[in-house]
């Protein structure tokens, strides 16, 4: 018969053990795991075994499984000509999950320090109990019988010696004492670190099968187990202005499902694991301006949208397990950091593609159960980019470099923080958002300091009158560009008009070197292309008309903070 999947029945363990019947083979296996599919919340786990049955009922028990199990989700596959009558799953906890090696070895280290220890206090009570037998024993003669000077003087060396000897060791155990409970907190410690402060138990999953005849079949199981999943994190990588970017996808892999997966095959996946099974269903897709920013930048970033809005990750929500049903959105809560404990995993909201996307993992993994992030290689790509330069020296007199990635959009990317690294120099922590419709992603690559930008106020130029009741004051600006690279580049540079928002107060263009405005906000803009060696001037002058008797602020100021004395 060709392999085929069988009906499963989820029945109380109890119950498979009266269908198998005493009379029938029961076998149990400790199996490890085989392959893990992991998707953003949760993964998917494949365990196989070949197995000889007997004629008629055999009960096969899969021992030492993830207590995060999900019973729902439970799958058995068998080869050959066998049924799977029922399927069951329980919590053993009577058995323990083994602990790896390195956490054994902080546990015995740590079971010598406190033997050690005890020993310690023992031997401290006794130079105490011995140190208040000397103090108490003061009466050195009877009521009617004095003591002599000469044996006072022994009594009193031989007390002052003994007591001096006792303080000393007393000393020395305190040193000791002290030392073990820092050597102590240092292993308690890294149990911790290593999420080893606690035993949890484990799972059974337990199979009835039947044949009519001794047979070998490979049995299989999938199920699915909370407590792991993966983030994306990428690493963008650009030589120079006349290359494609390198964008390197690499995933964080977590599993804290308290059994270590060695030597796993590895696939990684964007898709929902509990998606329903009902047939999907078309609602109106509405579209609409963004009522903001579609990026909002925060101060390490250095990702900017077409617009060159700044950009900001997605807000954080935090949570220690998912529930088990693992089903709508209470699946998330708040994070408190009082409450936080050390092997919970943060998680944050994020938009992805409706079509999934899966990854296979070339090379096998091993991810222990610690809940820490251990960086997985998926996949590199080379996207053509073309760069462009953007320069705001009102506010900052460096160049800035953006690249424009295109092609982005068929590479399936989850949302995520991006490495930026340019000439072989990290740049800094972008992030990369995949929910706009654009097929082009401007990211920038820091200041580049071989594009020279000054901004200087011409005296001659600038002046401040008084015209009848009123004042003028006229400022008068000279940037220039110089590009100091041996290619051509293409800048973007741009500056302001005060806006006014008073009759009284009137703003006059003089000289804007052919910007483009923007009337109501009052930006100005110009585009140029430099070549190797040269240099742009632009002018700026303006002026603004107000009644002399007001005072108006026409120097935009920021917030620093200084130390005050």
């Amino acid at each position: 018969m060709k392999n085929m999947l069988r009906s499963i029945l989820l029945l109380p363990f109890l119950s498979l053990q009266l269908i198998a019947g005493n009379e029938q083979p029961e076998q149990s296996f400790k199996v490890p795991v085989q392959s893990v599919i992991v998707y953003l919340e949760g993964a998917q786990i494949t365990q196989n075994k070949q197995i000889s049955l007997k004629p008629g009922r055999n009960l096969i028990t899969f021992t030492g499984i993830s207590a995060k199990l999900l019973s729902k989700s439970v799958q058995a596959t068998v080869t050959g000509d066998v049924a799977i009558y029922a399927v069951s799953d329980k919590i053993n906890y009577l058995s323990n999950q083994d602990e790896s090696p390195r956490v054994k070895q902080l546990r015995d280290s740590l079971q010598l320090l406190n033997n050690e220890s005890a020993q310690t206090a023992y031997e401290r009570e006794a130079y105490d109990t011995e140190k208040k037998l000397l103090i108490q024993n003061e009466m050195m003669g009877g009521k009617d019988k004095g003591v002599s000077t000469a044996e006072l003087k022994l009594a009193a060396d031989f007390y002052r010696t003994r007591v001096k000897e006792i303080n000393t060791e007393l000393f020395k155990l305190d040193r000791k004492n002290e030392q073990l409970n820092k050597t102590t907190e240092h292993l308690n410690q890294q149990l911790a670190e290593l999420n080893a402060t606690r035993t949890s138990p484990s799972a059974e999953i337990s199979i009835l099968l039947s044949c009519s005849a001794p047979t070998t079949t490979m049995l299989e199981i999938k199920y699915m187990v909370n407590n792991a999943g993966w983030a994306p994190s990428y690493d963008l990588i650009a030589e120079d202005i006349n290359k494609p970017i390198e964008l390197k996808y690499r995933a964080k892999v977590f599993n804290n499902t308290d059994v270590d997966w060695n030597d796993v095959k590895l696939k990684i996946s964007s898709a929902d694991p509990t998606q329903s099974a009902s047939k999907p269903q078309l609602n109106p897709w509405y579209v609409n301006f963004n009522s903001g920013n579609n990026y909002q930048q925060q101060e390490q970033s250095n990702f900017y949208s077409n617009n060159n809005a700044p950009a900001a990750p997605p807000a954080p929500v935090y949570s220690n397990t998912l529930k088990n049903d693992m089903e709508g959105s209470d699946q998330y809560r708040e994070y408190d950091k009082k409450g936080k404990k050390n092997n919970e995993v943060m998680y944050e909201q994020i938009q992805v593609s409706e079509l999934s996307a899966e990854f296979d993992i070339k090379n096998p993994y091993s991810i222990p159960s610690d809940s820490k992030p251990y960086i997985i290689e998926v996949t590199s790509y080379n996207l053509p980019a073309t760069y462009k330069y953007y320069s705001v020296p009102k506010i900052d007199r460096d160049a800035f470099m953006l690249a424009r990635i295109t092609g982005w959009e068929d590479l399936d990317l989850v949302e995520g923080p991006a490495n930026v690294y340019f000439g072989g120099t990290y740049v800094g922590q972008s992030y990369i958002y995949t929910r706009s419709v654009d097929d082009t992603l401007d990211l920038s690559l820091g200041r580049d300091n071989k594009i020279l930008v000054t901004r200087t106020k011409q005296k001659d130029f600038s002046n401040d009158k008084m015209i009848g009741n009123n004042r003028k004051v006229t400022y008068a600006y000279e940037m220039v560009i110089k590009n100091n690279r041996k290619a051509p580049v293409t800048i973007n540079l741009e500056d302001q008009l005060p806006v006014s928002q008073n009759n009284d107060i009137t703003v006059d263009a003089i000289e804007l070197s052919k910007a483009q405005q923007d009337v109501l906000s009052g930006k100005l803009s110009w585009t140029y292309t430099i070549q190797p060696g040269e240099q742009q001037k632009v002018l700026l002058t303006y002026s603004v008309k107000y009644p002399r008797n007001k005072a108006i602020s026409l120097q935009k100021t920021k917030m620093r903070a200084r130390a005050k004395f």
